[in-house]
């Protein structure tokens, strides 16, 4: 069967690829951009890669008349608290416009729970999503989940940096609504068990767990399987803003997206009573299995996607994708240049950068940076990074972004998405028996200017320790 998948390379749809190739399927992933497919990606004979920005309907013309089923798996939750409702109604007005032209006889939309009348604009938006689907010539089946619970996944990472750091927490009344959390296996499930069955055309179904619990319960339940002995203390002094800035700081979560959640967290996301689950052979998780079996993941580091991975993460733009060479023409660089010794060694040390390993130098000068991009409203270090050891193009590694990272040329590139008056680039490369490390910066008026010159000592021994550690670190 021939399957268009939308956001492939995105938190459910890096998980559903997999599923759907070892069902035999052709498989059309669009993305923003190509490279940031793996090769190995690239190398499987059912995968087709289509570079469609779902905002342009003129590069919709790449896909195919004669697919037969489509996901539809765009969202806009990370963007700005303003107007990423009109971006999601454009981009899915779109997509069925295009779809009428084609073959297509189904859509699957994953939604949200939208089961109270007094909707955040993040789930009022998804509904209206819903309704423009339905506009179709296609059978659409819309899936409806509250909290997704797996590794990497937006809440359940919130939860695990809350419960993880703090042992007492201040908290808003409405950790006191109620939910119902589902574990990422069982959306991945419900996701391909729906192709062309016939009880799932034209229909929307509520999908959850086994429980139903408060977003206090949720927090206290990771800490009992985590054996961690918490408190928590529910305050009404805690506003929406307030608690947006409070998530923030806290956990590794963009502002963006700890305003939407906390939008969404006032408003209950309980299923209606239904046997779907029982009719698909689906058996959904409960809540303390599901943090087990993500727990588990992150313990093999087989983390497969993040939400800290989207872009819109951060502050980088698709289009520095289509550069991967940094400029050159008005920046001030800082070039560091080494003979090297073991070459796998220090290049799975380049490789190994930041995180939990850290920067091999003055780490808490490093942390201290990540506060004060945090101050202002930056996404500091919290992100860390997926693996401590692999990395793909578009991973976030801390406050980078990575731009290439090709292991067989020896050469990483990576692309600030701190807050600065300018931009900056931190390049490694290997040749022969010599590392390179390049630190650029394009300053922006005078103040990136003023910024370069009075970071300069600082930048000075930080970058020296940096290549002197990459290279003399050894486990």
């Amino acid at each position: 069967m021939k399957i268009l998948l939308t956001g492939a390379n995105g938190y459910i749809g890096k998980r559903l690829l997999p599923v759907l190739l070892e069902q035999g399927h052709i498989v059309y992933c669009c993305v923003r951009n190509k490279q940031r497919f793996t090769h190995k990606e690239y190398l499987h004979p059912n995968i087709r890669i289509l570079e469609v920005d779902l905002l342009h309907p003129k590069s919709l013309e790449k896909i195919p008349k004669d697919i037969q089923v489509s996901y539809y798996l765009i969202h806009s939750m990370l963007h700005g608290t303003e107007g990423f409702d009109v971006l999601e109604k454009k981009c899915a007005q779109n997509f069925v416009n295009y779809l009428k032209k084609t073959e297509n006889r189904q859509i699957i939309y994953l939604s949200g729970i939208a089961n109270e009348e007094k909707l955040s604009k993040h789930l009022q938006s998804r509904k209206e999503v819903e309704e423009i689907l339905k506009e179709s010539r296609s059978y659409v089946t819309i899936l409806r989940a509250g909290i997704i619970v797996g590794s990497g996944s937006a809440s359940f990472e919130i939860i695990r940096d809350l419960v993880e750091k703090l042992p007492i927490m201040i908290t808003p009344q409405w950790l006191l609504t109620k939910c119902q959390p589902i574990a990422i296996r069982n959306v991945i499930e419900y996701l391909h068990k729906v192709i062309y069955n016939k009880h799932c055309l034209n229909q929307t179904f509520d999908i959850g767990g086994t429980e139903v619990l408060s977003y206090k319960e949720m927090l206290l339940q990771y800490a009992q399987v985590r054996k961690l002995n918490r408190k928590l203390i529910t305050l009404p002094i805690m506003t929406p803003r307030l608690s947006s800035y409070w998530l923030f700081f806290i956990t590794s979560t963009s502002y963006n997206l700890a305003v939407n959640l906390v939008n969404s967290m006032k408003v209950e996301v309980v299923c209606r009573p239904n046997d779907f689950a029982q009719k698909l052979d689906i058996n959904p998780l409960s809540y303390k299995e599901a943090i087990e079996k993500a727990m588990g993941k992150i313990k093999q580091q087989m983390v497969i996607s993040s939400w800290k991975d989207a872009l819109s993460s951060g502050r980088l733009s698709n289009k520095n994708f289509k550069y991967v060479e940094p400029p050159s023409f008005g920046c001030y660089f800082d070039t560091k240049i080494l003979p090297v010794d073991n070459k796998p060694l220090v290049l799975e040390n380049v490789w190994a950068l930041g995180g939990d390993r850290g920067w091999y130098y003055a780490n808490w000068l490093w942390q201290f940076r990540g506060f004060l991009d945090k101050l202002f409203g930056g996404v500091g270090l919290n992100r860390g990074r997926r693996h401590p050891s692999e990395i793909e193009i578009g991973d976030s590694l801390d406050f980078w972004r990575v731009l290439l990272a090709d292991k067989e040329n020896k050469r990483l590139l990576l692309y600030a998405e701190m807050k600065l008056p300018g931009e900056a680039w931190l390049e490694f490369s290997m040749n022969q028996n010599l590392l390179q490390q390049k630190a650029i910066f394009r300053p922006k008026g005078l103040a990136g200017r003023l910024y370069w010159y009075l970071s300069y000592p600082f930048h000075v021994f930080i970058f020296k320790g940096m290549i002197n550690g990459i290279i003399n670190y050894n486990k």
